[in-house]
């Protein structure tokens, strides 16, 4: 076959001023094939997800409903949906039903800024293969992160249980810490691409990934949205062991299939914005554009970027199967003690490397150098923070370590041991367990 056969048109790099300008019908055509695409990228992700984790730890996985258990995530979605929905007494209802919609809104609309490829022809006019773009795309989707924790803590604190309400604090916590080092994270890529726009942001990685160029950056973003998932390592805010199911644990039926729809939206959206701020988005890998000149034009870019985002779920789900849940102490100081202080170092070195080749120097070493120095740092801090063992405990001058502590010492209210416990039954509810030494007492 002769190379002009495989050869196609340039790319079209679609701008801040290709948007805004499409017809109605294409503008609601998007919109859909966004929703289409992320309703099937859960279904497909939670089959790949058990999957998976089932060869891990030597499972089968689901093999029964369809062939080798495609259909699952839909028999799930379906059994949701008919289950009943138990709303306990004591809650406050308005709040307990919109929570779960305040939490799955915002993860549909961050989707819209992500570029799936250059402009195209549809049905003779030419678009962009983009919802939408603004000057500020990136600071969108963490605008609508930050919205979709408010609807974990409003389900949190109108559940009325305590399980629920540690389950919502932890979230908001979490998400202060992470949220900014993720921001933090991006300013690098804002000061290579001269621009906050997701199309703008592509189209600088037109010969050089900023994997490559800003590895520190892209290390603590993968920290920073693990983290922002609520997932092993970090799904603190459900914590089966010691807080039953977090904040959903009095949500069933429909409702709590929108915290299940949101967590695995939220999955494909950190993937993607992952795949368009540092692995050229849309664009092919190296060796393919170098060979193929048309890999870059059509609808084959639209290839590259669904390969690079399920690389990125693979990643998620590798590491559920493999990592244990660490301790909340460690999850907060890795954020506040190690990311953000780390990633304003770099912002600073990136900004003093680029006043330097602004002035005309050649500069592409020793930031190449100082950039795997400061990955080391960063490992290395990581390391001293999460192994140092003894350093982690608190010794109060003058104490005797051996003698019994109080449990509500240093302002932590502990309640207590012969008060009633609430906790979440099976079916949602909330139920009371009375202490044994009523039982046998009578005064129940």
């Amino acid at each position: 076959m002769s190379p002009h056969l495989l050869a196609a048109a340039p790319a079209k790099e679609p701008g801040l001023k290709d948007f805004g300008s499409d017809p109605w019908w294409l503008i609601g055509g998007k919109v859909l094939a966004i929703f289409v695409f992320l309703v099937l990228t859960v279904l497909l992700s939670m089959w790949v997800e058990r999957r998976v984790i089932g060869r891990m730890q030597l499972r089968v996985g689901p093999n029964r409903v369809g062939p080798f258990g495609l259909l699952q995530g839909l028999a799930d979605g379906v059994k949701l949906a008919l289950k009943e929905d138990i709303v306990p007494r004591q809650v406050d209802k308005l709040v307990f039903v919109l929570a779960p919609i305040i939490s799955a809104v915002p993860a549909f609309i961050s989707f819209v800024i992500i570029p799936f490829g250059p402009t195209v022809s549809v049905f003779g006019h030419e678009t962009a293969l983009q919802g939408t773009d603004l000057p500020v795309a990136v600071l969108l989707v963490l605008a609508m992160s930050s919205m979709g924790i408010y609807g974990i803590v409003l389900a949190g604190w109108s559940s009325m249980s305590p399980y629920s309400l540690l389950g919502g604090l932890r979230s908001s916590a979490q998400m202060i810490s992470y949220e900014i080092a993720m921001g933090l994270s991006f300013v690098a890529v804002f000061m290579f691409a001269g621009s906050m726009s997701t199309s703008d942001i592509v189209a600088a990685q037109h010969d050089k990934w900023y994997v490559v160029l800003l590895f520190p950056s892209f290390i603590v973003y993968v920290i920073t949205m693990m983290g922002e998932s609520n997932r092993i390592p970090f799904d603190l805010p459900e914590g089966e062991g010691e807080l039953v199911g977090g904040f959903h644990t009095e949500y069933s039926s429909l409702k709590f299939a929108m915290f299940f729809l949101a967590e695995y939206i939220n999955l494909a959206t950190l993937s993607a914005l992952a795949t368009t701020l540092f692995l050229g988005g849309w664009r092919a890998p190296a060796p393919i554009s170098t060979v193929w000149e048309g890999a870059n034009a059509g609808w084959w870019p639209v290839l590259w970027f669904l390969v690079k985002l399920w690389l990125f779920i693979f990643f998620f789900i590798w590491l559920r199967g493999s990592l244990p849940r660490v301790r909340y102490d460690q999850l907060m100081k890795l954020g506040w003690k190690v990311l953000m202080p780390f990633s304003l170092g770099w912002i600073l070195l990136v900004a003093t490397v680029k006043a330097f080749r602004n002035e005309g120097y050649d500069v592409q070493k020793i930031f190449i150098g100082a950039a795997v120095v400061a990955a080391v740092v960063l490992v290395a801090t990581v390391v001293w923070e999460m192994f140092r063992g003894e350093d982690d405990k608190e010794i109060v001058p003058g104490m005797d370590r051996d003698a019994p502590r109080d449990p509500a010492a240093g302002g932590f209210p502990v309640p207590p041991m012969d008060a009633p416990h609430y906790h979440g039954g099976p079916a949602g509810a909330t139920t009371i367990k009375t202490p044994p030494e009523e039982v046998t007492s009578g005064t129940h």
